[in-house]
């Protein structure tokens, strides 16, 4: 007979964890809404006369507006394309041809290598392309990801192969077993490759440093250090500028962590 063992010192412990990892964020928050003095002795716990001035500030003071197109088109065309191509990339590698396994191997040492040192050869690739200080230009580096790709082939083994063997029986292609049958199945894998992309592709700033050369395409991270260059007494200012930077992403993932969390563990468990 299993000994059951009471949860309630688990959940507990998990409570304080989540508890100790969002004072941070309470604290950026409070801080953007008064203004405080960060290094205060004692601190104040509890916002006090809490306004929206900081808001408006950064609103003003940079085109705040330009940088969040920007932002979000380059982010949505990041997460178009990982969902097209890691789907597309993933369902080769579940079946089986020559080379396979080196090809695997390749992904696997790429991983190792930091986007820092193929910064040069992406720029001048996209330089011939003529996507320099473009939205295409600045998301093409981010539109297929190896961990993405590796994502959906965890969900691609999951699926029967006498479903697809069926579908290939009734006249089906390739392709259209990849969008009419893979990817309705592969909804986890969908919200994980979503919320990566966009979470990576929103707060790239060595990219979009290095590709932009007019203000106009500058996307938030490169507004956040020019609206530092332009304020002397930023405390408020920049915390509010984090949290409407924030937002967007903590709201995507508030929507979909469920098939985010089972979109990374799909295929952890067999049987």
């Amino acid at each position: 007979m299993m000994l059951r063992y009471p949860r309630w010192p688990i959940h507990s412990a998990l409570v304080l964890a989540s508890f100790v990892m969002l004072v941070p964020f309470y604290w950026v928050l409070k801080t953007s809404l008064t203004g405080d003095n960060i290094y205060a002795y004692p601190p104040s716990l509890l916002p006090r006369n809490p306004h929206l001035f900081f808001y408006v500030d950064v609103w003003y003071a940079i085109p705040f507006a330009r940088y969040f197109l920007n932002s979000v088109i380059v982010s949505l065309i990041a997460v178009a394309g990982n969902v097209v191509f890691n789907a597309m990339a993933a369902y080769a590698l579940t079946h089986g041809f020559r080379g396979k396994q080196l090809v695997l191997m390749l992904f696997l040492s790429c991983m190792m290598v930091p986007f820092q040192a193929t910064i040069i050869p992406a720029y001048l690739i996209t330089g011939r392309l003529g996507l320099l200080d473009s939205w295409l230009g600045l998301a093409l580096p981010q539109c297929s990801t190896i961990i993405c790709i590796f994502v959906f082939k965890a969900s691609f083994d999951a699926v029967p192969r006498s479903l697809i063997d069926a579908a290939r029986i009734d006249g089906l292609s390739e392709w259209r077993i990849i969008w009419h049958i893979m990817m309705p199945l592969s909804k986890s894998a969908i919200a994980t490759n979503v919320i990566l992309a966009f979470i990576w592709s929103w707060n790239n700033f060595l990219w979009p440093l290095i590709m932009t050369r007019s203000a106009d395409m500058q996307t938030l991270p490169l507004g956040l250090a020019r609206f530092l260059s332009y304020q002397e007494d930023t405390t408020g200012a920049l915390y509010a500028f984090c949290i409407m930077v924030l937002a967007p992403g903590l709201l995507l993932f508030l929507l979909a962590q469920k098939e985010f969390i089972r979109g990374l563990t799909s295929g952890a468990t067999k049987g």
